[in-house]
């Protein structure tokens, strides 16, 4: 694998507008209510099936436990910083595994935005009753709109893009430190797991929300590989006489 970092500004510009591009597009996707809620519906009758329907009741135990409330709506909110962190951490020191991880990245979301405009999904913290919305009781901003379904809401539970993200995260330390310190790679799974707890003991996302955000890293990743094995023909043939 090459050593060689992309260039800065055309890796900052390209991320930018990959992620500009993510946000308008999940602006408009998701926006129907009536669809996510039977969607919810369904999928929490297959969790009553799975006997995976936990979301009520680890959301009493966060509302009984209130000193883990603030570390659970910091982590919900401020995961963007250890994912961005990670991201220029791997372009500094691992630029061998660099193009692969923003590959991944740039795959998930790419690849979620079908899923959500296909199957919208009301949160628990809308469609379970029962369910306190942590978030908006203790938001770090001040904000009260998630306690109002007509806000503007997208109604994209699932799958889960806060595990996702962290899960990404997770990767991309495994992918830059597996072959020289694989006890201290493997510790980075501890992420994604603090964040499904956030986001199931918070109201935000069903036990199956998580499981989909598992099969959306894998297929980014598998998606990202082929990329990038294409992108190395390319330049073979190029560079060939």
């Amino acid at each position: 694998m090459s050593r060689r970092r992309p260039a800065i500004f055309a890796e900052v510009a390209m991320l930018a507008l990959g992620f500009l591009l993510f946000s308008r597009l999940h602006a408009v996707v998701g926006t129907n209510r009536s669809a996510a809620t039977g969607n919810a519906r369904h999928l929490q009758s297959v969790e009553r099936t799975l006997h995976l329907n936990v979301e009520l009741a680890a959301n009493r135990w966060l509302v009984e436990h209130p000193v883990l409330i603030p570390p659970a709506v910091y982590c919900y909110r401020l995961y963007y910083a250890v994912l961005f962190g990670v991201l220029i951490w791997v372009y500094v020191r691992h630029p061998e595994v660099y193009r692969q991880v923003r590959r991944t990245l740039l795959g998930l979301a790419l690849l979620v935005l079908p899923v959500w405009w296909a199957w919208p999904m009301s949160p628990p913290r809308f469609a379970l009753p029962g369910i306190v919305d942590v978030i908006a009781e203790h938001d770090l901003f001040g904000s009260t709109a998630s306690r109002d379904i007509g806000a503007g809401q997208n109604f994209t539970a699932m799958p889960s893009m806060h595990v996702a993200w962290s899960a990404w995260c997770a990767y991309a330390v495994w992918a830059a430190l597996r072959a020289t310190h694989p006890r201290l790679a493997l510790l980075a799974g501890g992420f994604p797991l603090v964040m499904t707890a956030v986001v199931l003991t918070t109201g935000n996302h069903y036990v199956l929300d998580v499981a989909g955000s598992a099969a959306l890293l894998a297929t980014a990743i598998a998606v990202a590989a082929l990329t990038g094995r294409l992108a190395a023909q390319r330049r073979l043939r190029a560079d060939s006489p």
